[in-house]
């Protein structure tokens, strides 16, 4: 299973998740749950979150290797 590090990254650059929500034009609901790892978004979304924060996707994911 991978864990998705969402809390951190917006945390080290300022932003939340309603700006983040805004950005991709998903709900702050959605958003709230990738960030506590209740849900994990698709690869097309982390890429996206990749690009707007940007950083490199894999900065995104904690492998559980």
């Amino acid at each position: 299973m991978k864990i998705n590090r969402l809390k951190v990254i917006l945390a080290e650059k300022s932003k939340t998740n309603r700006w983040l929500a805004e950005k991709l034009g998903k709900s702050e609901v959605s958003v709230s749950r990738w960030v506590t790892n209740e849900i994990q978004p698709s690869m097309e979304t982390f890429l996206a979150i990749a690009k707007l924060l940007d950083v490199d996707v894999k900065e995104l994911i904690n492998s559980s290797k």
